[in-house]
């Protein structure tokens, strides 16, 4: 079984995505591609990169992992291909993958042998032409070491860490804000667990209401609660915290704990 996603800043409206679905199904016809998501905001590598962190644990041992958020494509940036345990990533090397290169041991290489990509590569679609063909060939098999040369030292962007004060309270960052407007922080509820949490400080204001799921929050009110990826996050029940706030990923949130 062969299974390869696609992570972009493509949409829909274009036939992008499904172009690169072609490339891969010509080399593998019997590849199952799953869409990620293609709504990243264009040239967003740090959405990108979260969303693929959140991700690719879901997946079975040997999954092909195409993002393609690409603002440097034509330049200067290496084109990679790496494996994290059992699975695989191919990306420009641009910090698409700091999460999951963050995760442990991974074997990068760089994209230098050419009879993997398509014959004719532009200079604007590496996602077709690079990206699409070797992650279809790594789907038949082809060994890592096969696509080129060892790359050392990938590009990467250091995750916000969190850090305790003395007197218990967690100062933390946004790190990532949904299409709901949910504002996840760098603090993990495995960290700081939620029923630890009496309250917290962002943008100016002061949330006491702690709940387990959006449906216990009063309507329209900020609540903190452990979000789906495992961070606690800011939110509004059927509203956006991001607009009610004015506040976006490296926003300061200080979390109040019952020490």
């Amino acid at each position: 079984m062969a299974i390869i996603t696609l992570l972009t800043d493509f949409g829909l409206a274009d036939a992008y995505v499904g172009i690169m679905r072609g490339v891969i199904l010509g080399i593998n016809p019997a590849a199952t591609v799953v869409d990620l998501t293609h709504g990243v905001p264009p040239q967003d590598i740090g959405y990108a990169a979260f969303e693929l962190g959140t991700a690719w644990r879901y997946f079975p041992t040997g999954t092909v992992h195409v993002v393609v958020v690409d603002p440097g494509v034509g330049g200067e940036r290496a084109a990679i291909a790496a494996r994290v345990g059992e699975q695989f990533f191919v990306a420009p090397d641009n910090g698409v993958l700091s999460y999951v290169l963050a995760e442990g041991p991974a074997a990068v290489y760089r994209l230098t042998e050419r009879r993997y990509w398509l014959p004719h590569t532009s200079h604007t679609f590496h996602g077709r032409d690079v990206f699409a063909p070797v992650a279809a060939h790594l789907s038949l098999g082809v060994p890592l070491h096969a696509l080129g040369q060892p790359h050392e030292r990938p590009v990467t962007f250091p995750l916000p860490q969190p850090r305790r004060r003395p007197d218990g309270t967690w100062v933390a960052h946004v790190i990532h804000a949904d299409r709901f407007g949910n504002l996840v922080t760098s603090l993990p509820a495995s960290r700081q667990p939620l029923d630890g949490v009496r309250g917290a400080r962002i943008a100016g204001r002061q949330i006491d209401t702690v709940v387990r799921a959006y449906a216990e929050a009063p309507e329209g009110a900020l609540a903190i609660l452990e979000g789906s990826a495992g961070y606690l996050e800011i939110a509004v029940r059927n509203g956006s915290a991001r607009e009610k706030l004015g506040a976006g990923p490296g926003v300061e949130v200080q979390f109040l704990t019952r020490n």
